[in-house]
C-alpha cells in the first residue's frame, strides 16, 4: 500500500543549514521511496498570519522553492506546489470551519500563548489576535485533509494541529459521510533521529537567535559564519572534548562514520580550533557546492520555477477538484440539475439523464456527443475509424466516473478531455473563463450522475 505523506514549508524566511539537516534533507530522501506518495507545498497562506511584508514573503517563496529543487527534490515524482495555487484549499477551509468547534480552537497553543502574553501585559486578551491566527489549525487541517494524507511529519509543537485535523475530520465524517469515511484520519510523525543543529552560539540554530549558518551563501559567507562558531579557550595541542563541542556536533551531521571517528581522534589529540573550523568548512562546502550552483541557477530563472510550481499545482488539483465536488455534494451544495421536482402533488418527476449520442460523419468516421440532461452539448469527440472504439470510450468514462476525467483548459475558449495521454474530445467554445470553468464542473457532475 502506498503511504501519502504531506509536508508544508512556511514562506517567511531564508532556509539555513539547520532547516536542511532537520527537514529538507530527510524529506527528500523519504520522497524517493517507491511506497511513498509525497506532497510538499509552500505554505504561503500560513505566512500571511506571521508576516505583513509582501516583499519578504515573495522572496521567501522564491528562495524556498529553489532550495528544495536544488537539494534534489524530483518534482516529476513528488507533488510540489504553492498552497495559494490550490483554490480548493480555502474553500475546504470554510467547510471545515463550519464544523470546527470554537472550544477546540480556543485550546490551540499559538492562540493561548498570544492571549497569555496579552494578559501578562495588562492588555485585552484578544489584542492583536487575528482570525488568521485563531483559525490557523483549520487551514492546516484543510491542507492535510484535501489530499487525505496518511502521515504528516511535524515538530513536537505541531502535534496538536494534526490531532485537531483528526478531530475535525471525524466530525465532518459523522455529519456528512452517511457511513462513508470522506476524510482519512492523519497521523503525526515525529522523527526522533532527525538532526537538530546548534547554531553559532550553541543554542538551536534559528533566525530568531541570529545564529544561523547560510545554506546557499557564497563559499566566503559560509567560511565567515563557521569562523564565528563559539569554542572553548583550549590552545592548539591541548585535548578538546568532542562531546561538548558545537563544532563537532555540526561535523557529525554531515560526515561519514569514518570521517567522524578520524575528526574525534584529532580533536582529542589537540587539533587547533582554527584548523577544526577549516575541516568543517571543507566538509560543508563539499556537501553543498553543487546544490549551491543549482540554487543560483534556479534563482536566476524565476519563470522556470513558476512553471514547475504551476505544473505541481495542476497535478494536485487533479485530486483536489473532484474531491471538493464530492464534499460539496455531501454537504448539500448540489447542482439543481440533479433534482427535477414535479409540479403536480409535490412528487419528483423522473429526471432525464445525461447521455452519449453516437453518429457517423460524411467521411465515414464515427463520433459521439455527450449531452447534459437538458440537452446542452458538453463534449464532441474526435473522429474514430471504428464505432466500437467510440462506444468503448463512452463506457469507460461511465465506469470510471468523474475522478477519471482529465480536463485541460486551453488558453483560448475551450477545454479538452484526455484519457491515457490522448486527447479524445473537445468542449464548445465559451466567451468567458467563468463560463468555461462552470462547463467543466457541469461535465463532472453529469459523468458522476451516470456512474451513480
Amino acid at each position: 500500500m502506498t503511504t501519502r505523506i504531506l509536508t508544508g514549508i512556511t514562506t517567511t524566511g531564508t532556509p539555513h543549514l539547520g532547516n536542511y539537516a532537520g527537514a529538507i534533507r530527510p524529506a527528500i530522501v523519504a520522497s524517493r521511496d517507491a511506497n511513498v506518495d509525497s506532497f510538499y507545498f509552500l505554505a504561503d497562506y500560513h505566512a500571511l498570519i506571521k508576516c505583513d511584508d509582501p516583499a519578504r514573503i515573495q522572496r521567501s517563496r522564491l528562495e524556498i522553492a529553489a532550495t528544495w529543487l536544488a537539494c534534489g527534490l524530483d518534482a516529476s515524482r513528488a507533488t510540489f506546489y504553492r498552497q495559494s495555487d490550490i483554490p480548493e484549499i480555502p474553500e475546504l477551509c470554510w467547510l471545515l470551519s463550519c464544523v470546527a468547534g470554537k472550544g477546540l480552537l480556543n485550546r490551540a497553543h499559538a492562540y493561548k500563548a498570544a492571549v497569555d502574553k496579552n494578559v501578562e501585559q495588562g492588555e485585552d486578551p484578544d489584542a492583536g489576535v487575528t482570525m488568521g491566527l485563531f483559525s490557523y489549525p483549520v487551514l492546516m487541517a484543510a491542507d492535510i485533509l484535501m489530499f487525505n494524507a496518511h502521515k504528516v511529519p511535524v515538530g513536537r509543537d505541531q502535534i496538536q494541529h494534526v490531532e485537531m485535523a483528526r478531530d475535525i475530520a471525524q466530525r465532518f465524517n459523522h455529519l456528512f459521510g452517511q457511513g462513508k469515511e470522506l476524510f482519512t484520519l492523519p497521523e503525526a510523525v515525529i522523527e526522533e533521529d532527525v538532526a537538530t543543529l546548534p547554531g553559532l552560539d550553541g543554542r538551536k540554530m534559528s533566525k530568531s537567535y541570529d545564529n544561523t549558518i547560510p545554506l546557499f551563501g557564497s563559499a566566503k559567507q559560509l567560511k565567515d559564519a563557521i569562523a564565528r562558531i563559539v569554542t572553548d579557550s583550549r590552545l592548539p595541542g591541548e585535548a578538546k572534548d568532542p562531546d561538548n563541542s558545537h563544532l563537532f556536533t555540526l561535523y557529525q551531521a554531515f560526515a561519514a562514520p569514518a570521517q567522524q571517528a578520524e575528526f574525534r581522534a584529532e580533536l582529542l589529540a589537540g587539533l587547533a580550533w582554527g584548523e577544526a573550523k577549516q575541516r568543517l568548512f571543507e566538509l560543508l562546502d563539499g556537501e553543498l557546492g553543487e546544490a549551491r550552483e543549482r540554487y543560483q541557477a534556479l534563482i536566476g530563472k524565476p519563470a522556470d520555477l513558476e512553471d514547475i510550481l504551476l505544473a505541481g499545482a495542476a497535478k494536485a488539483r487533479k485530486i483536489a477538484t473532484p474531491f471538493l465536488g464530492e464534499l460539496r455534494e455531501a454537504v448539500g451544495l448540489r447542482s439543481f440539475r440533479s433534482q427535477a421536482i414535479g409540479a403536480e402533488g409535490g412528487k419528483k418527476k423522473a429526471a432525464k439523464n445525461a447521455r452519449f449520442v453516437s453518429f457517423r460523419e460524411q467521411d465515414g468516421s464515427f463520433r459521439f456527443r455527450f449531452l447534459a440532461a437538458d440537452g446542452e452539448e458538453l463534449l464532441l469527440s474526435r473522429p474514430f475509424s471504428d464505432p466500437k472504439a467510440a462506444g468503448s470510450i463512452s463506457q469507460r468514462l461511465i465506469d470510471q466516473g468523474a475522478d477519471a476525467l482529465e480536463l485541460r483548459a486551453d488558453e483560448g475558449e475551450q477545454f479538452t478531455l484526455w484519457l491515457d495521454g490522448e486527447c479524445l474530445a473537445d468542449s464548445p467554445a465559451y466567451a468567458e473563463p467563468d463560463e468555461l470553468e462552470a462547463a467543466m464542473l457541469r461535465l463532472r457532475d453529469a459523468i458522476a450522475g451516470l456512474a451513480g
